[in-house]
């Protein structure tokens, strides 16, 4: 195993006010604090708020990193692997790298969660890409060319359907 050591030399800090906003409808916000570049490789680092219900991100895995996952308010369902987590404020679930991971808001509970992705990747684009296709602007399946530019491979998980299908019961 190889240690990593960031390549940066002073304190990061994001003010609330200062973080950009991406919007994936009116059921969900991200709030982009640190990206990679910021604090030299080490980690990315965002605030996830979900409406009640609604879907964050579906399957995927990250090949270099590993997720983080800190339920700050609310309760949220975390794919990790093959099993469905339910977390409440308070908890922590962190995903290995190569582990397929999903995440959204328990029915009827909304969320809040800081997600840390460490080693970090440049992964702020992704997220701005993620809005352009909400708008229109690009294709869904323009995200099948940036897979391994932010480490992102999407997957599918019947576990995780099943979970997602019983709340609209």
């Amino acid at each position: 195993m190889s240690l990593f050591i960031p390549d940066f030399d002073d304190s990061v800090v994001v003010r609330a006010a200062g973080a950009e906003e991406i919007h994936y409808g009116p059921d969900s916000t991200l709030r982009l604090l640190a990206d990679s570049s910021a604090a030299g490789g080490f980690l990315s680092t965002m605030r996830v708020s979900l409406r009640a219900g609604s879907d964050g991100a579906r399957p995927h895995h990250h090949g270099r990193s590993a997720e983080m996952f800190y339920v700050i308010d609310g309760t949220t369902q975390l794919l990790a692997g093959d099993k469905v987590v339910t977390a409440e404020a308070g908890d922590l679930v962190v995903v290995p790298p190569g582990q397929q991971h999903a995440f959204a808001a328990t029915p009827g509970e909304s969320a809040e969660m800081l997600v840390v992705i460490t080693p970090g990747v440049e992964r702020f684009e992704y997220f701005r890409h993620l809005e352009r296709i909400r708008f229109g602007k690009v294709p869904p399946e323009s995200l099948l060319d940036v897979q391994d530019l932010y480490d992102t491979y999407f997957g599918t998980s019947t576990v995780w359907e099943d979970a997602r299908t019983l709340r609209d019961q």
